[in-house]
């Protein structure tokens, strides 16, 4: 697979780097749920509640009818939030207080389709109170005063459709007089006519008068039904119930706030956390794993992970005859302890010396009296049969051809989500160019839940079962003679013959140049 055709199956987002990134970052996020936690009882303490003022309001709707959905109650609600309500409120109380931002101290809330409740906050209960009265105050008499204009509209519309009935009835009475002033000269079908149009009009007079009556009477119904049936009242407050509800938000919000930004910071840091992506991006197999060590504590338990690892990395590096190094990413001191544990078990079958560029970590007081020697770079060259383990780094300002001093082959302990992928690749490009192949790495820190594979199985030479230290070449092919009995009886040919696969099949010799580094830049 090439390449490209691996960046076109690897997904845009891992899901399980994610969650494993996150996971890691759980210092991150608990932190930050911590300082919500302690924001939100902060809040609580200092900067309480203003205190709050509530009063019920029975509503008297002219048109209400049992299956009313709530529509007329809604809209007393509307009409309580606007600025004629607040300014007549401000008017009762003498405030000069704007009423846009009066409007946002207040709310109403329709408890029922007939009871309103409304909620006021002020800065002192006596000002709380004083403004849910005088709202309340202001909103019965807009809502009575709106429904009597309402009702004195309509009683006027059924009076002027009455007058114009009579005056319409006038004529009508005036010609049935003249008719029967006629005596046996009257006109029977006329008078009939007549009789059935004054009938008409009496009857819509006496209904206009009646409607109008009633909508005269509608109007104290509503006006006398629609009052303050709870008294303004000051909410009581739980501080115990306040802080509760003030830490639990502010642990919600620190919580997601930092959940969202471990994992914003994990995909645009692109830290490699699981091994089978450290050892693709490095081109070596992991052979190992260390958990995380403890700062303040040195339990016997890490002490025997670590020999146990130690030992399956002398193993390894038996198979070698040459000097091998352990390099550091982001894990200097389990680097160090790591290498004096191999240093000690390989002491076992012949004489070890550590070779010491590992900045900041010191060997020899990790090594102790014993039989491992503690060097620096360039100290003494190697004795017969001796093994040395170079410790050094490859943490960025490495000086990178001093690796080929500290041993031709070499194990990385990589501390997972130290380094970002183009680090890895640097490490893994430097360490090729200087042909310092690497046996494995050792990964320190991985999550506890990560049974990804970290060994590459497409490359012998990076495998543990493999080597890449020592390089065969080809032998020449002899070119083979062709034609002996037409050269001894002195036969030309223009273009000797070959038999097929014998010469143009077989491989070239490859040349190889040693790499240019600063110490032979110079005989160059």
């Amino acid at each position: 697979m090439t390449s490209s055709e691996k960046a076109k199956s690897e997904p845009l987002i891992d899901l399980q780097r994610l969650v494993v990134s996150v996971r890691r970052r759980r210092r991150l996020w608990l932190s930050t749920a911590l300082l919500g936690l302690i924001l939100g009882g902060l809040v609580a303490a200092f900067l309480p509640s203003p205190p709050t003022a509530v009063a019920q309001i029975l509503v008297v709707h002219p048109d209400d009818s049992p299956t009313d959905s709530g529509t007329l109650m809604r809209t007393d609600v509307a009409v309580l939030q606007t600025t004629k309500i607040a300014t007549e409120a401000l008017k009762k109380l003498n405030s000069t207080q704007a009423p846009e931002e009066f409007l946002k101290d207040y709310e109403g809330l329709g408890l029922t389709n007939n009871v309103l409740q409304l909620t006021v906050k002020a800065k002192s209960k006596d000002e709380a109170l004083a403004r849910a009265q005088a709202l309340s105050d202001a909103f019965i008499t807009e809502y009575i005063a709106r429904n009597q204009a309402a009702a004195a509209a309509q009683q006027k519309a059924l009076l002027d459709q009455r007058n114009q009935a009579q005056n319409e009835l006038t004529p009508i009475e005036a010609a049935i007089v003249t008719e029967e002033a006629k005596n046996r000269n009257a006109n029977p079908a006329q008078l009939e006519r007549l009789y059935a149009r004054r009938a008409e009009l009496n009857s819509k007079i006496s209904d206009y008068d009646g409607r109008a009556q009633e909508a005269g009477i509608g109007t104290p119904k509503v006006a006398a039904g629609t009052q303050i049936v709870d008294a303004p009242r000051i909410l009581p407050r739980s501080l115990l119930k306040t802080l509760a509800t003030d830490m639990g938000i502010g642990l919600a919000l620190g919580l997601l706030a930092g959940l969202g930004l471990a994992a914003v910071t994990s995909v645009v840091k692109d830290r490699p956390v699981l091994r089978r992506e450290i050892s693709r991006h490095l081109g070596a197999s992991v052979i190992a794993q260390l958990p995380k060590p403890l700062r303040f504590s040195r339990g016997s338990r890490a002490a025997t992970r670590r020999r146990r690892v130690a030992a399956t990395l002398v193993r390894a590096v038996r198979q070698g005859n040459g000097p091998v190094s352990l390099l550091d990413l982001g894990a200097r001191q389990v680097t160090a302890a790591l290498a004096v544990d191999m240093a000690r078990e390989l002491a076992e079958t012949g004489p070890v010396s550590l070779v010491d560029d590992l900045p900041k970590a010191n060997l020899r007081e990790l090594a102790g009296e014993g039989p491992v020697r503690v060097l620096d770079r360039g100290d003494a060259p190697v004795a017969a049969g001796e093994r040395r383990i170079g410790v050094g780094s490859v943490e960025p300002g490495t000086a990178w051809t001093d690796l080929e001093f500290l041993g031709k082959e070499t194990i990385l302990v990589v501390r997972t989500g130290h380094a970002n992928t183009e680090w890895l690749h640097t490490v893994a490009r430097q360490l090729a160019d200087r042909r310092i192949p690497i046996i494995g790495v050792v990964v320190v820190d991985p999550d506890p839940r990560d049974h990804t594979d970290g060994t590459l199985w497409d490359g012998l030479h990076t495998a543990l079962r493999g080597r890449a230290g020592v390089v065969r070449e080809r032998p020449t092919p002899k070119p083979v003679e062709m034609f002996p009995r037409e050269k001894k009886i002195g036969r030309r040919h223009p273009t000797p013959y070959k038999r097929a696969g014998e010469l143009d099949n077989a491989d070239q010799p490859t040349k190889r140049f040693a790499p240019v580094s600063p110490d032979n830049a110079e005989a160059l």
